[in-house]
């Protein structure tokens, strides 16, 4: 089995998927913004001055993504922070349950 899809890259394909799938051309553009958006999070690149002669909704979408974006990847860096300083947390050591359950000896 693969890697996961990180919630980011899954988020874009959403965004792309509803992008398509719009009923409007407004509505699609907006999609396809949220989407930017994310991946611009992604490539560490803020291009919202390039959306400054858009619509207001489809320039809030940018910014939507974008800051989305910033916040999930801060939450993913920070979920492989923690478990990297303390992988084994999450479960006990099975060799230390067996001890206290037989008396500590």
């Amino acid at each position: 089995m693969g890697q996961p899809i990180p919630p980011i890259t899954a988020r874009i394909e959403w965004c792309r998927q509803r992008s398509r799938q719009a009923g409007s051309e407004p509505e699609a553009d907006s999609w396809q913004a949220e989407a930017d958006g994310l991946r611009d999070a992604v490539m560490s690149r803020d291009h919202s001055e390039d959306y400054r002669l858009c619509s207001p909704e489809i320039r809030e979408r940018y910014l939507l993504g974008l800051q989305d974006g910033i916040a999930m990847l801060q939450t993913t860096r920070v979920r492989q922070a923690n478990h990297a300083a303390a992988p084994g947390i999450p479960q006990a050591d099975s060799r230390i349950a067996l001890n206290t359950r037989s008396g500590g000896r």
